[in-house]
């Protein structure tokens, strides 16, 4: 199974961690099965930006951005080059490490 690593972020992961999940998963959902609470107010259907995520290594091995999440991420706060919707990017075989940017342009989260 793939290593999902995740840097530390303040609110949702302090200390970073470090997740395996099988393949055919999304980072969305393996993160949510490990307690890991990324914000994902659209139910993980790319229908808004609040589960962006920054792949810092491994990208290469994940399905290629759909037109959709790709318009989807033009609205994201931060947006890299190696941005995807954790909702969208779909592990495959090789490990991959995420960052969870600071802020979403998600204003009233909501308690999943």
């Amino acid at each position: 199974m793939p290593i999902i690593k995740i840097l530390p972020h303040a609110e949702f992961c302090p200390q970073g961690a470090q997740i395996e999940a099988p393949a055919g998963t999304s980072i969305c959902e393996a993160l949510l099965d490990h307690d890991i609470e990324i914000e994902h107010a659209c139910e993980m259907s790319c229908a808004c930006t609040t589960c962006h995520v920054i792949v810092r290594q491994g990208g290469e091995s994940l399905n290629e951005p759909e037109e959709g999440e790709e318009d989807m991420l033009d609205r994201a706060w931060g947006l890299e080059p190696q941005s995807r919707l954790s909702c969208q990017a779909i592990l495959a075989q090789q490990d991959v490490t995420i960052e969870i940017p600071k802020y979403s342009i998600n204003h009233a989260r909501e308690s999943h």
